[in-house]
């Protein structure tokens, strides 16, 4: 019968026919044969199958061996020995070779045919050593799999105990050696599918043998950090990911990033061959770990290797995002490369060439996929636009084809950026290394305490989060100076774009602390704040002269030194302005009028000056004098008018006071719209020279002298603070005024209107006072309600343009201050005017803790706002204060001012506050803000920050709208961000060598720690339980300053 089947398939006859006979010769299996014609024709078949001419013989081969086979069992085992067997793997078959996918095929079919033979055992056995032998000749991708396919049916045939470990790591090897030369799309498939049946193997394998598992994943390590130029492992490695537990990651990753045999080279590589796995299809999981290994490395501070993998692989990931199947895992490696490297645009402007033309290639297709897949990436472009907001060349471009999708808030932006970077990481993985220093959650950078210097950094802090103050310096062109400004610009610009926690500003503060500050001693910050104001506003003065008379030279091309400033102040201050063109920075932020009228008693001739201030000190009103104050309707109060005088009534105790309200009484000085004035005598004030300055005369209450509150007294307002400093007052007895007309010191009546507010309204509470028994300067504790909307009273006028004004950085006029707390009388000669209630809304509060000016701690609370807040709506009908109506209605407590203010509070979600303290910034809330004095005594706000509500005044050439200034921010200059970049890059450097350090000394060095919150009630500004830094405990002399 074999004679007759060879003759048949290598005829030429017909092939129908051909196939007749064939079918003839399977029936005739059933017939009895001897062992020598089973022999015969196995050999044939074996023959046919393996080296058949064209698929028709392998076939037959095929079909009569299993027919034959089926029917003659024990002479089939006899032929299909363990010899044979083992010949054609080490041998092949006659011309064939031992590694061609035949001879794997067919062995895989004659176990099938013997599978209930007893002597399969020993083929089992056989082919356990054999698979290991082939595996570890590094088998091409279509042999492994169809040994693939042989171990799935048949797991009898894989190793077993040790050397199942040994043939998993093989196989690993395997793996890395697998390539596919061919690019047509056929192929591909096809070594696709070869390789996810060997990853297939392996999964089952690690499945039924766990410890095989890591031993393998080891060998994955190994292949891919390699530092060998002359092997590169296959990308077929990821198919493999995703068959590793999940639940690995967390143990994998930390033995990875931790392991001092582990060198930066190799894992290196391994990161950059991880990601080059983002090309391989159907892999599931890889974006997974590549980003669970980058945050691994962050957290162990190795940025070297996370910075240089970033920009060696950005652009390939960034590419990814153009190929459907592998679009997701992409995009997700991406959001977190770019998110994480903050420290620097490099890796941001590698990608930015190639954005629109992305863009518009998935907008073309119309895929709704596509769609969704842009409104991600333009989140994501959003971001680091927002970040990097310096380029408006490059960014044109991509805001113009993005402009139709939604843009993320700035809320969620600084949310996504402060959670993403490198030193935001947990230090999870890495638990036995201290915690990283990055910056903190709020995305705020703190200010480093370079002894006893919280005066300037509470300050500073202040005037950073003075949002459109900080726009305005940081959108100067001082390329090439070396200004106090340029030094101011540069701080800013650090404090928002370092990746610091905190940053040392040792040049500015060297540039601003005033001469007479002793250095490493404690400071007023009120006086720091004002002599920097000055400071800046008079070098910009110089310069700006400068530049007129030399229109050639660079603006600010000189440092102004102390000296220059003093020098030529007395000649450039001379000069007014005259438009809000010629006005100094300063002046356009903070700068408002104030107007002084004089009216002598005796003569009723009147003098009046309008000054410029950049601060307001407001005095504590005595209660005695703030309770025994009243107002009275016009109709019922006894008047006299003198040639335009009004003169002051003093009522008598039968009368029935008014209801007295804080918010009204700065306006009861409207001789054109009311008449009132109550008052006590002089002396029930007593006063002292205030020494807050050096050359600073005036007098101020003394706590000891001011009878406290009781418990259930009304807190005063620093709107009754500001009442009280605009109130009229009579000077006499040492305080009489020389009246020119009469040539001789006169009684007098003073009043002051403010005339122009400023964008920025700085609020100074005199809380120091001077002891004259003592000799030492006392600090009133007094607790003070800070309204978060402030109406000031503006009187605008123009009957004072001829008059001379100057600028005066400190307000404390001999002639205002020294007679804060005498009695208050009435106005007499104003001019009719309408009082204009300007909202202003509280952007920050500096805070002192301690009991005296030479002592203790500042701090500040800040939040970010512009003058553009819509959230205050005006509740007035009109800006003039109705007084005619009946006292009950226009003196209530509940005035719109404190519906307002509650409405205001309500909404704090939108608006979140920070608590500065030095290097530590924190969230708090407005909440924390109001309680502080009452919950810690010795923590009293000092200095005010309020932001005008609906100011008009924006940086000229601010192009937000059209997306140029992405962040609200103006652009740095290059000369800037070069220096943040690179100061970044150093502070990663720094990080990663000081966690290599402690990792050396982890296993041997003892873990010591303070826990955190020593004491709950301890107040921001504190060091430990006594809180305050200025008394309490029994060693307050080491801890009179921090």
């Amino acid at each position: 019968m074999d004679k007759i089947l060879e003759g048949l398939v290598s005829s030429s006859h017909p092939l129908p026919l051909k196939r007749a006979i064939v079918r003839k010769v399977v029936e005739s299996a059933e017939h009895w044969l001897d062992k020598a014609q089973c022999e015969a024709m196995f050999d044939l078949t074996t023959r046919l199958i393996l080296e058949g001419q064209d698929p028709f013989q392998r076939q037959v081969g095929h079909q009569v061996l299993e027919a034959y086979a089926r029917y003659h069992r024990p002479e089939f085992e006899a032929f299909f020995n363990k010899t044979f067997v083992l010949g054609l793997l080490q041998q092949g078959y006659h011309s064939l070779d031992r590694k061609d996918v035949a001879v794997l095929d067919y062995i895989h079919n004659g176990l099938k045919l013997i599978m209930s033979c007893p002597s399969v055992l020993d083929l089992f056995s056989l082919l356990q050593v054999e698979v290991l032998r082939l595996v570890c000749e590094r088998p091409e991708p279509q042999l492994c799999a169809r040994l693939s396919d042989l171990l799935t049916d048949f797991v009898q045939c894989i190793p077993k105990g040790k050397l199942s470990i040994t043939f998993c790591q093989q196989l690993v090897r395997t793996i890395g050696h697998f390539q596919c030369q061919s690019t047509q799309e056929k192929e591909l498939r096809e070594y696709v599918s070869q390789v996810t049946k060997v990853s297939n193997l392996l999964q089952n394998i690690w499945k039924a043998e766990p410890s095989t598992l890591l031993p393998s994943l080891q060998e994955i390590f190994a292949s891919i950090s390699s530092t060998d130029a002359t092997f590169e492992p296959s990308v077929a490695l990821a198919s493999l990911v995703q068959h590793i537990p999940l639940q690995m990651i967390t143990v994998l990753i930390r033995s990875l990033t931790t392991d001092p045999n582990v060198k930066d080279a190799s894992m290196t590589q391994a990161l950059s061959r991880m990601i080059d796995w983002l090309s391989w299809p159907l892999a599931q999981f890889v974006d997974t770990w590549v980003i669970a290994l980058l945050k691994g490395l962050a957290a162990v501070q190795k940025f070297t290797i996370l910075i240089d993998v970033t920009l060696l692989k950005i652009e390939l990931v960034f590419n990814r995002l153009r190929f459907p199947l592998v679009r997701p895992g992409a995009l997700a490696v991406l959001s977190h490369m770019l998110l994480s490297f903050q420290h620097s645009p490099e890796a941001f402007h590698l990608i930015v060439p190639h954005v629109v033309s992305l863009v518009h290639s998935f907008r073309s297709d119309g895929l709704p996929s596509s769609t969704a897949f842009l409104v991600q990436l333009t989140e994501l472009i959003h971001c680091m636009m927002y970040h990097y907001s310096g380029f408006p060349d490059l960014y044109e471009p991509i805001l113009e084809a993005i402009k139709d999708f939604p843009k993320p808030s700035e809320e969620k932006i600084k949310l996504i950026l402060n959670q993403s970077a490198w030193t935001s990481q947990s230090n999870a993985l890495a638990s036995c290394l201290s915690r990283l220093s990055g910056k903190s959650e709020t995305g705020k950078t703190g200010l480093i305490n370079l002894g006893n210097t919280c005066y300037m950094n509470s300050v500073i802090q202040a005037l950073f989060m003075a949002t459109d103050f900080r726009r305005q310096v940081l959108s100067l062109n001082l390329n090439g100076c070396n200004s106090l400004m340029k030094k101011l610009q540069h701080l800013f610009a650090f404090l928002a774009h370092t990746q610091r926690e905190a940053y040392a500003p040792r040049i500015f503060f060297e540039a601003s602390r005033p001469p007479w500050f002793t250095p490493r001693s404690q400071q007023d910050c009120s006086e720091y704040l004002r002599f920097l104001l000055d400071r800046l506003h008079e070098e910009e003065k110089i310069l700006k002269v400068q530049s007129s008379h030399k229109p050639s030279e660079s603006l600010g091309c000189i440092e102004t030194s102390l000296q220059e400033v003093a020098s030529k102040a007395a000649i450039l201050t001379e000069t007014p302005y005259t438009s809000d063109g010629e006005k100094t920075l300063i002046e356009k932020m903070f700068g408002g009028k104030l107007k002084t009228h004089i009216c002598c008693l005796n003569c009723r001739s009147t003098s009046q000056k309008v000054e410029a201030f950049t601060d307001l000190s407001l005095a504590f009103c005595p209660p005695s004098s703030m309770d025994s104050l009243s107002f009275q309707d016009p109709a019922s109060s006894p008047s006299a008018r003198d040639g335009g005088l009004m003169r002051a009534c003093v009522p008598s105790p039968l009368q029935d006071p008014g209801l007295y309200n804080p918010a009204t009484a700065a306006f009861v000085c409207d001789s054109a719209m009311s008449e009132s004035m109550v008052g006590r005598p002089p002396e029930e004030c007593c006063c002292t020279e205030n020494t807050s300055s050096p050359d600073e005369s005036s007098k101020i209450c003394v706590t000891k002298d001011i009878p406290q509150r009781a418990g259930g007294e009304p807190t005063p307002s620093v709107t009754d603070l500001l009442n009280y400093f605009l109130a009229p007052e009579v000077l006499t007895g040492d305080n009489q005024y020389y009246c020119e007309n009469c040539a001789s010191l006169q009684n007098a009546e003073k009043t002051m209107q403010i005339t122009e507010e400023p964008e920025y309204l700085i609020l100074t509470l005199l809380r120091f006072s001077y002891d004259q028994k003592y000799h030492v300067r006392r600090k009133i504790l007094d607790n003070v309600s800070l309204p978060l909307v402030l109406e000031l009273p503006v009187k605008r006028t123009t009957s004072f343009s001829s008059l001379s004004e100057s600028w005066s950085v400190d307000v404390d006029f001999t002639d205002i201050s020294e007679n804060l707390a005498k009695k208050l009388k009435p106005s007499g000669t104003e001019e009719a005017c309408c009082s204009k209630l300007v909202p202003y809304l509280l952007s920050s509060v500096v805070v002192h803790s301690g009991i005296s000016s030479e002592s203790g701690h500042y701090y500040s609370y800040a939040r970010n706002i512009t003058g553009r807040e819509s959230s205050y709506q005006m509740c007035h009908q009109s800006d003039t204060l109705a007084l005619a109506s009946p006292p009950s209605h226009v003196l209530a407590r509940d005035s719109p001012n404190a519906v307002i203010e509650q409405d205001l509070e309500n909404k704090e979600v939108s608006k979140e506050w920070f608590l500065f303290n030095d290097s530590r910034v924190t969230f708090t809330s407005f909440q924390s803000v109001q309680k502080i004095t009452s919950r810690f005594p010795k923590d009293t706000a000092y200095v005010l920050l309020y932001r005008k509500q609906n100011s008009t005044n924006g940086l000229s050439g601010n192009n937000s709208t059209t997306g140029l200034w992405i962040n609200g921010d103006p652009p740095l200059q290059k000369e800037l961000m070069d220096a943040i970049t690179k100061d970044n890059k150093l502070y990663l450097q720094e990080q990663e060598l000081n966690a290599r350090a402690r990792a050396l000394q982890a296993a041997s060095a003892s873990c010591s720690f303070r826990p955190n919150g020593f004491d709950d009630n301890d107040p921001p500004g504190s060091c430990g339980p006594t809180g305050g830094g200025g008394g309490g405990g029994f060693n307050t002399v080491s801890r009179l300053v921090f």
